[in-house]
């Protein structure tokens, strides 16, 4: 299962189609869901909200600016490797607060995928295009490049 956490209620319609497009089509290859957490404008409440949504056997990987990058075969072969050894993937996405300490240090992978700041939506967006990429990536489907 993959099971991404966010922050924030996404109000734009034009985001709810693009996130329910990619959802629809990542679920013809994985079961997935989104976890979204109220938006509470303090980073230790944020914690207490995403620590009660984590469990110790999944693997967590943190979406930050200053993580690593990577290509997309290489962000496929990270998922096609992780689910070898666990059944579940965890994405958190933390608020414009960021993540606290304590939820970094939990994750297995902090990811960035730019220096650059995206609107919160359209990055839940861009992170579910990045994971269809990468199920087409593993099944040797084509794919637009």
């Amino acid at each position: 299962m993959i099971r991404i956490i966010c922050l924030g209620k996404i109000k734009e319609k034009y985001l709810t189609d693009l996130i329910n497009d990619y959802l629809k089509r990542i679920r013809k290859y994985h079961k997935i869901e989104i976890i979204e957490l109220k938006d509470e404008f303090s980073l230790e409440k944020e914690e207490k909200n995403i620590m009660a949504h984590l469990n110790p056997k999944e693997y967590l990987i943190t979406l930050e600016i200053q993580g690593k990058k990577v290509t997309s075969p290489e962000f496929a072969n990270m998922i096609e490797e992780t689910f070898i050894n666990y059944g579940t993937i965890t994405f958190v996405i933390g608020s414009s607060l960021g993540l606290s300490e304590n939820i970094r240090s939990r994750s297995y992978c902090a990811l960035s995928f730019s220096d650059l700041t995206f609107p919160h939506g359209l990055f839940r967006g861009i992170l579910l295009e990045q994971i269809y990429r990468a199920f087409k990536i593993n099944n040797h489907e084509t794919y637009h490049k």
